[in-house]
């Protein structure tokens, strides 16, 4: 009897647990539909008003087009989305005031960091305070240093020569064989990135192009790590994640997964370390280690790497071969540029020939500044503040700039803001310029700047030589403009299939 009450008494909590959630989610969406028509954008106290429009799917490709949208019709290019306590700038100077001017008003904040924070933990990406700073201090010393540039030149190059191009290879001219470019740049970059943070070799891009267990899950976390933001309220998710069903209970297998994989391999290297005394390795792990005895502080700080130096790069080239099949001009410059700086027989570029590619390096940031891979970064206030712009910021409320819609304002760039135009980079001798990083925070900017900016260009730009050399490469499809999946990084939704042709 005793054992029946005690399973009897546990029935009813479960169940009430499942009510209390079903009345939850009901009650979230019902007032999210409730409020929604009511939503009224506002900036700089103006009478400048913008009503949400539930049905913005029919009329944009992207929510990102949407923000755009509106982001344009304001005087000041902030607006402010109260069912979402967010403002929304794409002014240069509020980026500037943000990240710089009132940096230590503007961190992470709580409410970030709780929705990442099963996947990156105390990670440089999800961290405030002392643990963004020791972070920020180590990585600045260990991706500064000539060594480590020189590794991760010859990381990329071996995946390049013994992978990307003979894959490449075998697909040109086979006119009914048509390859997901995107899928190829993630594995490239997974590759890469698992060599360079971990000293591993997940093989995500050997020719028959296996199915990865740690890259899926590891894509599958970030993805439903995203999605916690799109929940009507944070409540919701979080008591899925209490009971362990639908999304939370994927995204804890699948975090489950990597952590496995990550503590393993810290473990194995732990014991390396111990039994080969003087063992050097160059990968941030072994590097790390050398100052950090927390095996679970590792792992986060290996793993905020991994999303970085994965989705970025391959979201980078994405963009970037979408707009050459719109604009084959800018691939035969590139090609020219490419044949005068480097040798007949030379298969990739160094390091100093890539500072002379002025051009290529003006067409990535071109397509960057059009499709960032990051499309927009929030932080949270924590005192009242008042925007240059005029805008007040109460404490506690979302900050959110957006450079997905910075790059297609005419205010910033122009009346072309919305053409891929390289030679926007360049001064009238051909030099590459490098544009106010407020006005272009694709690295962010300020003291959060990106300190893997020079290594990702270095990356990008050797892919870049090295497929535009040998390859024609043309996307399949419709000439419309992209779909993006939710995400952490700009995905396009489906893929990219392309047609690849060797040049003579």
């Amino acid at each position: 009897m005793e054992m029946l009450h005690i399973m009897t008494t546990s029935a009813m909590s479960t169940a009430l647990l499942v009510s209390f959630f079903t009345f939850t989610l009901f009650f979230s969406v019902f007032s999210f539909l409730l409020f929604i028509s009511r939503i009224k954008p506002w900036c700089n106290c103006d009478t400048y008003r913008t009503y949400l429009n539930i049905s913005w799917t029919i009329h944009f490709p992207n929510l990102c087009d949407w923000y755009t949208h509106l982001l344009r019709a304001s005087p000041t290019g902030t607006i402010h989305l109260h069912v979402l306590n967010n403002t929304i700038t794409s002014n240069p100077d509020n980026v500037q005031h943000i990240l710089k001017t009132k940096f230590h008003n503007y961190p992470k904040g709580t409410p970030f960091s709780t929705l990442l924070g099963d996947l990156l933990g105390n990670g440089i990406f999800n961290s405030d305070g002392h643990f963004w700073q020791f972070q920020r201090k180590m990585a600045s010393l260990e991706l500064g240093s000539v060594a480590i540039r020189s590794y991760a030149l010859q990381i990329v190059n071996q995946e390049i020569q013994t992978r990307l191009i003979p894959l490449l290879e075998s697909v040109s001219g086979q006119q009914n064989r048509l390859l997901d470019i995107q899928d190829i740049l993630r594995r490239f970059s997974f590759d890469i990135i698992c060599k360079f943070s971990f000293g591993m070799d997940p093989e995500c891009l050997i020719s028959s192009l296996p199915e990865s267990k740690l890259a899926d899950s590891f894509d599958l976390a970030s993805k439903l790590s995203a999605e916690r933001a799109m929940s009507p309220s944070p409540l919701i998710w979080k008591m899925k994640r209490l009971l362990n069903i639908g999304s939370e209970k994927k995204l804890k297998e699948a975090i489950g997964v990597v952590d496995n994989v990550a503590m393993d391999i810290i473990k194995q290297r732990r014991r390396e370390m111990v039994t080969m005394a003087g063992l050097n390795k160059s990968d941030l792990l072994s590097r790390f280690m050398e100052s950090i005895e927390d095996d679970k502080y590792l792992r986060d700080i290996v793993i905020s790497f991994l999303l970085a130096g994965r989705d970025t790069i391959a979201a980078a080239l994405t963009g970037f071969f979408i707009l050459l099949s719109k604009n084959p001009h800018v691939g035969s410059t590139i090609r020219q540029e490419l044949e005068r700086v480097m040798e007949e027989d030379q298969e990739l570029p160094t390091f100093e020939q890539m500072r002379s590619m002025h051009y290529l390096n003006g067409a990535l940031h071109e397509s960057m500044r059009l499709f960032p891979p990051v499309q927009f970064d929030s932080k949270y206030a924590q005192e009242d503040d008042v925007l240059p712009d005029g805008t007040f910021v109460r404490r506690g409320s979302r900050v959110t700039y957006h450079p997905y819609a910075m790059g297609r304002m005419d205010t910033i760039w122009g009346p072309d803001s919305a053409q891929f135009r390289p030679e926007r980079w360049l001064n009238t001798d051909g030099v590459f310029v490098q544009q106010c990083p407020f006005k272009y925070p694709v690295f962010q900017a300020g003291v959060r700047v990106c300190l893997g900016k020079d290594l990702a260009l270095m990356e990008i730009k050797s892919i870049a030589a090295a497929i535009l050399r040998r390859f024609d490469v043309r996307v399949v499809g419709p000439n419309t403009e992209p779909c993006f999946a939710p995400g952490l990084t700009a995905t396009v939704r489906g893929g990219l299939p392309v047609q690849v042709t060797q040049r003579c």
